[in-house]
């Protein structure tokens, strides 16, 4: 059989990571059984779906490196792939359950349900309508044909009970009195959740349907209109649920939930698919760096753990740090100029470039994530302006001054401005005016920084070029002689 797998998020919000985290459950498990990896848009709730959602989706999937195989934009042998493109198919499987009896038109009024629900919460029974105001076949057809609109139901078996085996949950059992008749087609012509879900998935010959548990409840409505549409029920796999750190299903609470935020606040994609991945499944001997291929290679439903998983945002960051530290110099550029560009609203200059460039290896080790960037680099780009917190701190000291002083002077008359030489001659002058590290570099750093925390301070002068750094010294003297 060819694993054949779907991820079909409502373009009603921006994708969430407990989202994303199914769609890259599903690719795994269809990339590591070369199976077919499917994208489709469940949108029939047109009030709410709108492109600004549809592309987030797109946008997400892509960035996270999630290719599909068939389906949006991509087309295959099931075209439309959109649920809003499909509904003649609806209304036509619904027509034809309701003609085999496994469906019907309700009649039925709200007063009526509402009645039948508080009886039942009254005796301590499950609310779950049962069809027992449903009317005569004939009387349907008499009430349809004199215009009067209703919705289909379908006509759940009682007593009986629907049983499955899920992947992840094993053994799961729906007792059917506990399910209502529901409805699959609303009485203006559209179609439910349901009907469309169980109808896209035997049409697509889905194999393996994963998402979330939320979803269980409506498994066995799913695999009841399949068999009644003459399919077979794929496997399900049920995802646990993400929570915060406080135990609490993750929600606003906890910070940002949609992916979106992740992709535009400085993390990498590897790190974010790396920590997804976690979520619920584990690699095997604590191992917490896996690459694609590693997971692609080792992942497997059934290794998927049913309690919930704890979605932490700091380990998300540590984890991101990580995997920003392996980059190579080069790799790293090229990902966080961007950033500082955005950040400053223009390209960088020639000479601005160099000098992140040269200052890669160092901004690499103190940063977690890319958005940190452009504050470590502020001072390498334009004039110098000094943090107030760090020059009160820092200036008003009385060595203040002989340090900047003495090392302007130290610094004028080097002839070869390199690390090294700066090194030295900063440290001669510490030496010479007896002044502490602390006491006599950072009275330097604030003045060429314009903060007390920055990246080293030797690397940052020769970054900055002897003409800036000099420059600068004298600025921060001016200032201090006010």
């Amino acid at each position: 059989m060819t694993v054949r797998v779907r991820f079909a998020p409502s373009p009603t919000g921006y994708l969430h990571v407990g989202n994303a985290r199914a769609a890259l459950y599903n690719f795994l498990y269809a990339r590591g059984r070369d199976g077919v990896f499917i994208l489709r848009g469940d949108d029939t709730d047109r009030a709410r779906s709108n492109d600004e959602f549809r592309r987030d989706i797109l946008d997400g999937l892509g960035w996270l490196g999630l290719d599909w195989d068939e389906g949006i934009e991509h087309g295959g042998p099931h075209e439309p792939y959109y649920q809003s493109r499909r509904f003649d198919r609806y209304r036509e499987v619904a027509a034809a359950l309701a003609a085999a009896g496994s469906a019907y038109h309700c009649f039925a009024t709200e007063e009526q349900l509402e009645a039948f629900r508080a009886e039942a919460r009254a005796a301590g029974r499950t609310p779950a309508y049962d069809g027992r105001f449903r009317v005569s076949d004939d009387e349907a057809r008499r009430r349809l044909d004199a215009g009067e609109a209703a919705p289909i139901r379908f006509a759940v078996p009682r007593p009986a009970a629907t049983t499955f085996r899920d992947l992840v949950r094993e053994e799961v059992t729906f007792d059917h009195d506990q399910v209502d008749d529901f409805v699959i087609l609303r009485s203006d012509g559209s179609p439910t959740y349901h009907l469309a879900s169980a109808v896209d998935d035997v049409d697509f010959e889905i194999s393996h349907v994963v998402r979330g548990e939320d979803l269980l409840s409506s498994t066995p409505k799913h695999i009841l209109i399949a068999a009644a549409m003459g399919a077979g029920a794929p496997t399900y796999a049920h995802l646990p649920l993400l929570m915060g750190p406080d135990g609490r299903k993750l929600s606003k609470r906890h910070g940002d939930t949609s992916l979106r935020a992740y992709r535009l606040g400085g993390y990498l994609p590897e790190a974010v698919v790396n920590y997804l991945a976690l979520l619920g499944w584990s690699p095997g001997d604590d191992v917490t760096i896996v690459s694609m291929d590693e997971m692609i290679s080792g992942f497997d439903l059934a290794d998927v753990n049913k309690n919930p998983a704890v979605f932490d945002v700091e380990k998300l960051e540590w984890m991101n740090g990580v995997y920003i530290r392996s980059l190579d110099d080069d790799e790293f550029v090229r990902r966080a100029r961007p950033v500082v560009e955005a950040h400053v609203g223009r390209p960088l200059t020639g000479e601005e470039a160099a000098r992140l460039d040269m200052m890669a290896p160092h901004l690499k080790e103190r940063t977690r994530l890319l958005a940190e960037v452009p504050g470590q680099v502020g001072f390498l780009l334009g004039d110098v302006d000094h943090d107030e917190r760090s020059w009160n701190s820092v200036m008003t000291k009385p060595e203040a001054g002989v340090a900047v002083a003495a090392a302007n002077r130290v610094l004028e008359g080097l002839e070869s401005w390199d690390v090294d030489a700066i090194e030295a001659a900063l440290r001669s002058m510490l030496e010479a005016e007896g002044l502490s590290a602390r006491k006599g570099l950072q009275p330097v750093r604030v003045a060429v920084t314009g903060s007390s925390v920055s990246p080293p301070l030797f690397e940052s002068l020769e970054a900055l070029g002897r003409e800036v750094s000099l420059a600068r010294l004298a600025v921060a003297l001016d200032r201090l002689d006010d």
